[in-house]
């Protein structure tokens, strides 16, 4: 973070100092919430939760160097003492950010989020320095304590923007305020708690509502494919830039193909130019994000060659998202445990088929959370896929949503071996160490909630007779 005194951040969080002797002692170091991450000039952010109290923790982090701790009470050490801890930290990381001046990229979707920021941040850091969201810290403590990562260096600040309702984007854009915003789908994920496709495409549009006019440099990147997100259109004074497969988008792919290991290859298209891409991260879906990225890119003055370049080498850098690791014996494991939802679920499976030409073909499937009257549907929509996919054997794993996939399955015409229910994880690690074979390949997925990383886990501890080659 940039420098600031233990003053400043008291008046710009409306705090109390408590057992400051120098209120010029000033936090030179990272901004944190947990006690590990504590160290020299660091700043310690005490919340109370369900089972731990930061402040219980206030002692140690003075003592690992950390200049003062941001709480809602006195802990016996230097402290800023506010109301209400969630509300101060947003309101430093507002005025570091407007202090900093630099471009801030926000993205929002249904699907795809964290996989297309990765992409973005890998783009537009070839280009200058830039800081972005670690794994999926989305939400009204991570993106915060991500923004307040920038130093007076960074030129790009690249946040991914959560919602569970109406009205959170609104607050996310109000803590750190866009010049370009993304938004990628509307789909079903938390379907259950918003109530309907319409209401979630209302909370995803906040994003565009919250951008700056064209005159000022606001750029909407908007998925023309998506009727919903292109429709957001009339809700922003920004540029609008449209992406996808569209004759109307700005940003688009022709000659999509997948090679013979599920990598998605294609010629990039922008208004400046094309070249071809052939990305290291697996499935078509992919594609779609790569774009949004590349219209990001575009925006901030790369060039067509320069952004193919950099989406060709750009992996994947959060964990258990189509995470493909080959294990000695030759099976294939593809980790895509983080989260599912119905449209990620069917582009994974899409993944699995093309990477499993000539071989045969596992999904390991569980619960998709938070999708309310729609989960039945969703489900039983997922098993039927799988067999029309031509998916060698799925393993439904868990309780009634497990079900409901293997039913799926069955009302397609999956009658005989070629779908299969167990009871947890263990059982399905059991099922899959006695029936795999060399050349196998294995998706594992489902709900974070869920657990099944414990599969994939396993499967590579199993077969992990000398180096596991990881691509």
């Amino acid at each position: 973070m940039i420098t600031l005194s233990l003053a400043e951040i008291a008046e710009v969080v409306g705090g109390r100092m408590h057992d400051i002797p120098d209120a010029s002692a000033e936090v030179t170091g990272p901004v944190v919430r947990d006690s590990r991450e504590a160290g020299p000039g660091s700043l310690f952010v005490a919340f109370v939760g369900e089972r731990v109290d930061g402040h219980d923790f206030a002692a140690q982090v003075v003592e690992a160097g950390a200049v003062a701790v941001l709480g809602s009470r006195p802990v016996g050490v230097p402290a800023i003492v506010v109301d209400d801890v969630q509300a101060a930290l947003g309101a430093l990381a507002r005025h570091v950010v407007r202090r900093l001046g630099t471009t801030l990229v926000a993205l929002t979707g249904s699907a795809g989020k964290t996989s297309t920021k990765d992409l973005i941040a890998q783009v537009l850091r070839r280009k200058a320095p830039t800081v972005f969201t670690p794994g999926s810290m989305n939400n009204e403590v991570g993106l915060p304590l991500t923004a307040l990562t920038a130093t007076d260096e960074t030129k790009f600040l690249v946040l991914e923007m959560g919602a569970r309702g109406i009205g959170h984007i609104r607050y996310l854009c109000e803590l750190t305020p866009p010049r370009i915003g993304a938004v990628l789908n509307v789909g079903s994920a938390h379907i259950g708690e918003f109530g309907g496709r319409e209401q979630i495409a209302q909370a995803k549009g906040e994003l565009v509502e919250a951008l700056p006019p064209a005159a000022e440099g606001g750029a909407a990147i908007l998925n023309a494919d998506d009727p919903l997100v292109r429709a957001m259109a009339s809700r922003t004074k920004a540029k609008v830039i449209l992406f996808g497969e569209s004759g109307e988008a700005d940003v688009s792919a022709e000659n999509v193909r997948l090679t013979d290991t599920g990598q998605p290859s294609f010629s990039l298209h922008t208004p400046s130019g094309a070249s071809d891409v052939t990305m290291r991260l697996y499935g078509e879906h992919h594609v779609s994000n790569a774009l949004a990225a590349a219209a990001v890119a575009h925006e901030l003055g790369m060039s067509a060659d320069e952004i193919a370049t950099a989406l060709s080498e750009a992996g994947s850098l959060s964990r258990w998202r189509m995470e493909v690791t080959e294990r000695p014996d030759g099976v294939t494991v593809v980790n895509d445990a983080y989260n599912a939802n119905p449209e990620s679920m069917k582009a994974a499976l899409r993944a699995l088929v093309a990477m499993g030409k000539g071989r045969r073909t596992w999904a390991v499937l569980g619960k998709m959370a938070e999708l309310g009257d729609e989960a039945l549907a969703e489900h039983d929509a997922v098993g039927r896929l799988a067999v029309r996919l031509n998916v060698s054997k799925l393993v439904a794993v868990g309780g009634r949503e497990a079900r409901w996939l293997q039913l799926g399955a069955y009302n397609e015409g999956s009658w005989g071996e070629e779908s299969v229910h167990v009871s947890d994880a263990q059982a399905a690690v059991d099922l899959l160490r006695s029936e795999l074979r060399p050349g196998d390949v294995v998706l594992v997925k489902a709900s974070r909630s869920v657990g099944l990383e414990s599969v994939a886990t396993a499967l590579l501890e199993t077969g992990a007779e000398g180096e596991v080659a990881a691509r």
